[in-house]
């Protein structure tokens, strides 16, 4: 595909809930996800969180400062300092994409989660149309081609 950008209609823009914090995506999302583990229901007081991952030099912070927030470890999850929404996450020694709750779009409708993660802890009603599950993590030696698989069958924006 010559201009990926152009099928997935970017650039995208969203933000916090009160509007301080705004971004931009400007590359297609790698891979999108639903996790499940108990520290993301209780950072996202829901029953999973939903992330996409965007290539790093595809994420821009248009305006307004992100803050540290959550556990404040080795891995970065990144909230408005103002109305304190959980915006999203640079995980700790993966600095080639940034994990973004797909919700701070302004038009996150076309959103599927494409796997998920830590079944083995979700909710026992809690359920996604992923096309992947794991009970934990994938192994590292399938996300090339879950990334693969993404990239010719994920969902697109309509």
């Amino acid at each position: 595909m010559e201009n990926p950008s152009a099928e997935w209609k970017l650039p995208w823009d969203g933000g916090c809930r009160c509007g301080k914090v705004r971004l931009r995506v400007t590359l297609p999302p790698i891979v999108t996800m639903a996790c499940h583990c108990t520290g993301c229901q209780r950072m996202s007081s829901s029953a999973f969180s939903l992330t996409m991952a965007v290539p790093t030099p595809g994420f821009q912070i248009l305006s307004g400062e992100p803050v540290v927030g959550g556990l404040h470890g080795a891995s970065k999850h990144m909230f408005c300092g103002y109305c304190m929404t959980w915006m999203f996450t640079r995980p700790e020694g993966m600095d080639d994409f940034v994990n973004l709750r797909p919700t701070m779009l302004d038009n996150p409708g076309w959103f599927v989660p494409f796997i998920e993660t830590f079944t083995n802890e979700k909710l026992p009603w809690a359920t996604t149309p992923a096309a992947h599950s794991y009970a934990t993590l994938p192994d590292p030696s399938l996300y090339e081609g879950l990334m693969r698989e993404f990239a010719e069958k994920g969902a697109r924006p309509r």
